[in-house]
C-alpha cells in the first residue's frame, strides 16, 4: 500500500464511509516517513485521507508530506512526544466493558474498519470499546487479531496497531453526541501481536477543551505484555462534512 513516492488506502479501510481510518492511515505515513529519517513521527491529518487514490509522498527536510493532487492531506514530523503511562484492564472487564458499547444503538460511522458495527469478520475488527465500570473516561475491550488483517512476517501489521489505537479514544467521551474524528495521532509499536493472540485495548480520556480532546491508548497482548501506545488529539467535524475517524 505504500513505496517511496506513493500511499493508496484500499476502500476495506475506511473509517467514515468515502475516506480512511485515521489510524490507519496515520500508521501508514508513519512507515512512509521512516524511510526519510528514523525515529518516532507524529502525524497531522489536514483533510479526510481518500480511499483508492494515489497519494504522493514527499519528503521536505525532516517533514514528509502525503498531497491528493495540489491538496495537502497529512505532515509527520519528528516527536519528542512521550506517551503518559496508562494502566490496562483484565481481559474480564475487557469483556464486561465491551457489552456496555454504545456504537451498537448509534454511531457516526457505523461501516468504519475497526469499531463498525455493520461491518463483518473476517473484513472489520468490530472492536467495541465500552466504559470501565467506575472508571469515568475509561473504554476497553478485548481485540483477537484474525488472518484476514494485513500481516507482516506472520504477525500483525504496523498500520493495523495504529487504526487499534486510534478508534477507542473517540468513544471515552461518548461518540454519538458531538462527531470527532482524529486530527493529530503518535504511536510507539514495542512489538506486534500474532494472529490468534487474545489482546486488550485500554483508552483513557486526558483533556477536553470546547472542539478538540486528547487521549491515551495501550494495546496489551496476552499475558498482559505491553504491544503498542499512543496519544490521540481529536476534533469536532461538521456532520456534513466526510473526516477521518
Amino acid at each position: 500500500m505504500t513505496d517511496m513516492d506513493t500511499l493508496v488506502v484500499p476502500a476495506r479501510f475506511n473509517g467514515p464511509a468515502h475516506s480512511a481510518n485515521g489510524g490507519f492511515f496515520c500508521g501508514l505515513v508513519a512507515e512512509a516517513a521512516s524511510a526519510a529519517f528514523p525515529g518516532p513521527v507524529a502525524v497531522s491529518l489536514h483533510a479526510p485521507p481518500p480511499l483508492e487514490v494515489p497519494l504522493r509522498v514527499e519528503a521536505a527536510g525532516r517533514r514528509t508530506h502525503v498531497w491528493d493532487g495540489t491538496a495537502l492531506v497529512a505532515t509527520a514530523s519528528p516527536t519528542r512526544h512521550a506517551v503518559a503511562p496508562l494502566r490496562t484492564v483484565s481481559p474480564t472487564v475487557a469483556h464486561e466493558a465491551a457489552g456496555l458499547f454504545e456504537g451498537r444503538r448509534r454511531h457516526p460511522f457505523p461501516t468504519c474498519f475497526v469499531c463498525g458495527p455493520a461491518r463483518s469478520v473476517p473484513g472489520g475488527l468490530l472492536l467495541a470499546p465500552g466504559p470501565v465500570p467506575g472508571e469515568p473516561g475509561h473504554v476497553a475491550c478485548p481485540w483477537v487479531p484474525d488472518a484476514s488483517v494485513p500481516l507482516r512476517d506472520g504477525r500483525v501489521a504496523p498500520e493495523v496497531v495504529w487504526s487499534v489505537l486510534d478508534c477507542p479514544a473517540g468513544w471515552t467521551v461518548g461518540a454519538t453526541d458531538v462527531t470527532r474524528v482524529l486530527g493529530w495521532m503518535q504511536a510507539e509499536v514495542l512489538d506486534l501481536p500474532s494472529v490468534g493472540e487474545p489482546c486488550v485495548v485500554t483508552a483513557r480520556l486526558d483533556q477536553r477543551d470546547p472542539r478538540t480532546t486528547s487521549h491515551t491508548t495501550v494495546l496489551h497482548g496476552d499475558g498482559d505484555r505491553l504491544l503498542a501506545r499512543a496519544t490521540t488529539r481529536w476534533m469536532e467535524w461538521p456532520a456534513s462534512t466526510d473526516g477521518a475517524a
